[in-house]
């Protein structure tokens, strides 16, 4: 089984711009999400609302197309569409027991049309792992 899925929003990391917030019950600062992060997050929803979700032990290939050729972390982008994935119930968790590898994920230039383009491919083992 294959899914793919196109989210044409600029692709936003989740780790570069988290926030430190002081929480009174706990008594301790507590990492939360940005806001830019959290309003890309919502924005996904509405590209995501019509995705059956994938049980099953996956390889996530995530293609992002940025509109600057700004350096950008790859697996900080990795990251953060597959809290998103999670979020929505797309995916169950974002451990290794259901992401398998994320095999073909690549940065892109695209000015004209920045986006995250999402392949989801059933995976087949062929060793026992972890």
């Amino acid at each position: 089984m294959t899914q793919r899925i196109m989210i044409p929003l600029i692709p936003v990391t989740k780790k570069n711009s988290s926030q430190i917030i002081w929480n009174k019950s706990l008594k301790r600062p507590m990492l939360i999400p940005s806001k830019i992060f959290t309003q890309y997050q919502q924005d996904c929803g509405i590209y995501l609302k019509n995705v059956d979700p994938f049980l099953d032990p996956c390889n996530l290939e995530c293609k992002f197309y940025m509109p600057t050729r700004r350096r950008v972390d790859l697996s900080n982008l990795i990251s953060a569409i597959s809290d998103v994935l999670v979020h929505y119930g797309i995916l169950i968790d974002d451990n290794s027991k259901y992401i398998k590898g994320y095999d073909g994920s690549r940065v892109f230039y695209d000015k004209e049309s920045p986006r995250t383009e999402i392949v989801i491919t059933e995976f087949e083992e062929k060793e026992e792992e972890i």
